[in-house]
Formats: structure tokens, C-alpha cells, sequence
């Protein structure tokens, strides 16, 4: 098909093309003498995309995944207790690592399309009287079903319990797009991915910890060793990795972070605002309901569509990809087949997001689903006009 694909789903974004260009170059020495003035002032631009002064940012070369097993293996021990809420497919992974390394580890259940389930969290706290629990998990912001969960109000908890438990906080389809503040949040553990806000190809797990999450280690007795943050905290120390790094995911860090920084971390979280508010207000006009229940918890770097009773939203994720070229994501474990998914995060403008919006109209009515070709885009259109930073210097 000529022309190019249209990636909606909610990762891996869309590359600009100043990361393509850092990354296109040759292979070289990860032991040379200078590379060290690129890794260090890396970290410490990170931390400012975490929203840290004291954290300390690792790289790994891994996926969000590898970033998750990192947190939990390196500041908890066997038979530790965890608490975790299953809201959707990634919150649901999540805790299954958790079991999968020897943890006990406590599942609330929440309806999909709701959040971290603030009430049950504070009594099942407020309970643990002994402070068993010794880790908090929260996934920030749920791709599955597009929602977005408050980390302030999981830390006031523990903090109004006086709980020392760690808090543990998913960032990946979250940090570089919304806003984070790891400090301000008092986040022990945050993880974030290479292929999302940072707009990169897949392959890097960014963990950021608290001193509260380092000093854990040393009575941590979960097994490691690729993920360890020792080995990583004495050669990080002098710009060095302890074994070979994804050199040029690590140039394409650097120029994603140059990216932010330059744009400014405000007016990123705004873009994402204003581009997500465009989605949900097409969604609205074709009369479709969001995955999530409340507005406060719309995600504003995913929109989860719920499709009419009767039709399989996986026809409509397929016709769109094969009529119009057009990638969204599919509905994933409870929500297969009810739902599709358009990711509006990373690199991205208003004529992307209106073509994008386009072909889901065109897809949405081959699939069988009522709606009236040009709704949706003209309510996007009316909202990014009248929302164009511009027009407020007119």
C-alpha cells in the first residue's frame, strides 16, 4: 500500500525524525574514553523528566517489563507481602511477576474502567497494623483501559496510616507524557519504557528510586543479578554500564530528553491534554461511552472506545488497518473483542490525530457501527482551533 502506516496504538509511538537521526550512527566503543560525557549528564536529565532531585535513575536494556522485575527484585524479599489492585491487562501482569518471584501478594479485583481502588487500599492498610505489607503497587496510567489512577492519593494514604510500605509506581505509558512528580508524590520505585513518551523503538526499562528504595536493597533476598542495582550503582557512578548497553537506544534517549527539556515538561503535559480532550470529544460525537467510567480518570495519552453491543471491535481494529493503513490498538483480556484503543501520545500533531480520527469513522461504519462520517472529526477540529495556543496571542 503506498504511503505510510498511521500508529495509533499506544505503543511503540511514532520515531521524530531528530531520534531517528541521533540514533543512525555507526557502532561504536561502549568502553571508549569519553563515552562517559554522555551517560552522565543523561542521568541527570532524567531525573528532571521523573520529577526527582534525590532518585536515582537506572537504564536497563530491557522493556517496561524488565523495569518492573528490577523495582520488585532489588527491595523485596521472599514471602514479602504485596499489595496490587487488577484493573486491567498491565496492572494484572504486573502482580502475576510479582507471584511468579515467590511474593504474596494480594489482588483487589476492580471493575475494568476504574482505578486504583483508594477505600480498599486504606482499609486493607489500616489493617496491617504489623506493617506486613512491605510494597504498595499502582499502575498510573492503565493503556488497557484508558485510565489514569492518582499516585498523591495512594501516598497520602500511607502517609496518613504512618504505613513504611514502599510505593511502587508504574510509569510507562505515563512519564514523558503526563504529569509525574516522583519527589513531590514521595514515589519509591517508578518504571517507564523506552517506546512511550520518550518515543523510542523498544528495548530500554527506565527505573527511577527513591534513597528509601536504594537503602532496601541491602536486606532485599530476591535473586538477581542482570537487574542489580549494585553492579549498575558502581559503574553508573563513573559513566560506565556493567555489561554492554543499547548504544544507540542511549543516543536516542539523549535526544528524546534534549526534546523534552527544550519543549518544556508543562507544555508537554498540555500537549497531551489538548490532543486527548480532540479524541474523546470525537469519540462523544460518534455516541460511543469510554472504557473509563468517570472523567476524572480519562487517560490522556490513551482513549479505550467501547463498541455497540453485537459488534467485535477486532473488526474494527482489522478494517482499519487493512482499508486505511491505520494501527489502533485491540481490546485485551477481559475486554477483548468489547473494545478498541487509539493511542494520542509521543510524537504527534493535529493533522496526524484528524487523519487518524478519519480512518476510525471509516472503519467504525464498515464494521457496521452507526455513525455519521465527518462527526467526530469536526468536533476535533472545532476543539483544536479553539484550544491552538495561538489564538490566545490573537
Amino acid at each position: 500500500m503506498p504511503g505510510r502506516n498511521h500508529l495509533f496504538i499506544p505503543g511503540p509511538t511514532n520515531i521524530p525524525e531528530r531520534i531517528r537521526r541521533a540514533m543512525d550512527v555507526p557502532l561504536e566503543d561502549h568502553r571508549r574514553a569519553d563515552y562517559p560525557q554522555t551517560v552522565l549528564p543523561l542521568f541527570e536529565d532524567l531525573k528532571t523528566v521523573f520529577g526527582t532531585k534525590d532518585g536515582k535513575v537506572f537504564i536497563f536494556s530491557a522493556s517496561g517489563t524488565g523495569g518492573w522485575e528490577a523495582a520488585i527484585s532489588n527491595t523485596l524479599s521472599p514471602g514479602d507481602r504485596v499489595l496490587n489492585a487488577r484493573f486491567g491487562h498491565f496492572s494484572h501482569l504486573w502482580g502475576e511477576l510479582c507471584k511468579r518471584l515467590g511474593l504474596d501478594t494480594h489482588i483487589e479485583q476492580v471493575e475494568w474502567g476504574y482505578g486504583v481502588p483508594l477505600e480498599r487500599y486504606r482499609e486493607i492498610l489500616a489493617a496491617d497494623t504489623a506493617h506486613t505489607i512491605k510494597a504498595v503497587l499502582v499502575t498510573h496510567n492503565e493503556t488497557a483501559t484508558g485510565v489514569t489512577s492518582s499516585i498523591p492519593a495512594v501516598r497520602a494514604i500511607l502517609d496518613e496510616l504512618k504505613h513504611p510500605a514502599l510505593l511502587y509506581v508504574d510509569g510507562v505509558s505515563a512519564i514523558g507524557c503526563i504529569k509525574f512528580q516522583m519527589d513531590e508524590w514521595g514515589v519509591d520505585l517508578a518504571v517507564a519504557g523506552s517506546q512511550k513518551g520518550f518515543m523510542l523503538p523498544t528495548g530500554l526499562g527506565i527505573v527511577c528510586a527513591s534513597q528509601k528504595a536504594l537503602n532496601a536493597r541491602h536486606t532485599a533476598q530476591l535473586k538477581r543479578y542482570y537487574f542489580d542495582f549494585e553492579d549498575m550503582l558502581k559503574s553508573n557512578a563513573a559513566g560506565w554500564f556493567p555489561y554492554t548497553p543499547a548504544m544507540t537506544l542511549i543516543h536516542g534517549l539523549r535526544e528524546s530528553v534534549n526534546m523534552l527539556l527544550e519543549e518544556g515538561l508543562t507544555n508537554v503535559y498540555a500537549r497531551h491534554y489538548r490532543y486527548a480532550e480532540a479524541t474523546r470529544r470525537a469519540v462523544k460525537a460518534w455516541g460511543l461511552p469510554l472504557c473509563a467510567k468517570d472523567p476524572a480518570l480519562y487517560s490522556d495519552t490513551v482513549s479505550t472506545v467501547v463498541v455497540p453491543a453485537g459488534i467485535d471491535s477486532n473488526l474494527v481494529v482489522n478494517l482499519a488497518y487493512e482499508r486505511y493503513n491505520l494501527s489502533l490498538g485491540m481490546g485485551l483480556a477481559d475486554v477483548a473483542g468489547k473494545v478498541f484503543r487509539i493511542g494520542h501520545l509521543g510524537d504527534l500533531n493535529e493533522l496526524m490525530l484528524l487523519g487518524a480520527l478519519s480512518g476510525v469513522e471509516m472503519a467504525l461504519q464498515d464494521a457496521g457501527v452507526e455513525v455519521t462520517l465527518g462527526s467526530g472529526v469536526a468536533a476535533a477540529q472545532a476543539w483544536l482551533r479553539e484550544s491552538h495556543p495561538a489564538r490566545k496571542a490573537v
